[in-house]
């Protein structure tokens, strides 16, 4: 079985080198790591992934990004794999985006941007110990 995938989307490009840094150096080379830069991409990357048997086990989303918000993504995501674990990193979120992605996406947590790397990790370690 292939390994896991941990999606990063947010629409900047050093945000994301930097996730993809701090996740690969502390959890290795257990997971997959994949970026995207926006919504769209994100869901083409996952439709690619699921026809590969790749699963995604967890996501982090940035919120205000162009086209697709984060709310909205993570609630198109979850409807198609509720199983997810959704965190929202932002800087910018309203609290009616965050409690729509906690009813209707299953949020796990929203991390404010900058972010702690100690949280970070904190938060998808018991993410994916409910799975």
């Amino acid at each position: 079985m292939s390994k896991a995938v941990i999606l990063c989307v947010d629409d900047e490009r050093m945000v994301l080198d930097s996730l993809r840094t701090q996740l690969s150096t502390s959890l290795g080379n257990n997971y997959i790591y994949e970026a995207a830069e926006d919504g769209d991409e994100a869901l083409d990357l996952i439709r690619e992934l699921e026809e590969e048997n790749v699963s995604i086990v967890v996501i982090i989303s940035d919120w205000l990004m162009p086209g697709m918000k984060g709310d909205e993504l993570l609630i198109r995501i979850h409807e198609q794999f509720p199983k997810v674990v959704k965190i929202m990193l932002t800087g910018q979120a309203d609290a009616a985006a965050i409690e729509r992605a906690k009813e209707s996406a299953n949020l796990h947590s929203c991390l404010s941007k900058p972010w702690s790397e100690f949280e970070l990790l904190e938060t998808i370690k018991s993410g994916l110990s409910q799975l």
